[in-house]
């Protein structure tokens, strides 16, 4: 006799189920999960299925390829709030905004910066702690945004989103740039954000908020153009730092005269902001 053959899923370990994937360090296949919910609930395989094949119905999960594998992951086609007042939807989806938020809309293509992976929501979060938390003087100059490595455009989006005047992405990946100035005109931010081809340091101009969400190597490589094109008291957004790298980031910033001000992580990945004092 199979034990608990009879008996349904219930419908609450749903939400342990995404959980479990929203906060696994590793992509899970099926049949990971299965293992973990099998031993937390004593249910069987196709029961566990029957749970999995409805979040995918409901839209809440999907089945991605890597490697040669299947892995489950949480779905970004349709509205997901990814911070406290930045919503990413894919074009042509309804969504009722609440007051504040700042809804971006991706289209989904090659470039990295949909919102599935910790390090763009990290950097996200990253851009709404300053632009809720600082205030700036408009009477000099109007904020404005340099994103390093825009791929989709994401970050520039979300700053301009909330508030930031006007901004550049760059990246030199034709592909990317393509992408990220379609989802410009998607998000009518035309003439507010410009995305460029131009090497970082080619930048003859100061901002007052700087996002970048490149690797330990490269942020560190980049840290002198990063003073130099950061107005005083301006702020710097990094992610793509793995938690164990964060010391080494701190430590190379400072000698630069940038002071920690927010950090966060998610997984193994971390994001961080600076603001620049003289």
């Amino acid at each position: 006799m199979q034990k608990h053959s009879k008996r349904l899923p219930d419908p609450s370990i749903c939400n342990e189920i995404i959980h479990i994937i929203e906060t696994s360090a590793s992509p899970l296949t099926p049949s990971a999960l299965e293992k973990i919910i099998s031993a937390k609930y004593q249910l069987e395989k196709h029961q566990i299925r029957l749970l999995v094949k409805r979040l995918i119905a409901q839209g809440e999960l999907e089945y991605a390829n890597k490697f040669g594998s299947t892995y489950l992951e949480i779905s970004f086609n349709k509205p997901v709030r990814v911070s406290t007042y930045v919503v990413l939807k894919p074009p042509g989806y309804p969504y009722q905004a609440q007051p504040g938020d700042a809804v971006i809309q991706i289209k989904p293509g090659a470039s990295f910066g949909d919102g599935r992976h910790p390090t763009t929501r990290l950097a996200i979060r990253g851009i709404e702690y300053v632009l809720k938390k600082f205030e700036f003087d408009d009477s000099r100059h109007r904020p404005n945004v340099l994103d390093i490595g825009t791929g989709t455009g994401i970050l520039a989006l979300t700053a301009v989103g909330l508030g930031i005047h006007n901004g550049i992405g760059i990246d030199i990946d034709p592909c990317a740039r393509s992408e990220a100035k379609e989802n410009v005109l998607l998000n009518n931010f035309e003439g507010q954000i410009d995305i460029s081809d131009q090497y970082l340091e080619a930048i003859d101009q100061s901002f007052l908020l700087v996002t970048a969400n490149l690797r330990l190597p490269t942020l560190i490589k980049i840290c002198p153009c990063m003073r130099r094109i950061t107005t005083p008291k301006g702020l710097i957004i990094l992610s793509g730092i793995r938690s164990h790298e964060s010391a080494d980031l701190v430590k190379i910033y400072s000698r630069k005269n940038f002071e920690i001000q927010w950090q966060q992580k998610e997984l193994d990945w971390m994001g961080v902001v600076f603001r620049r004092f003289d």
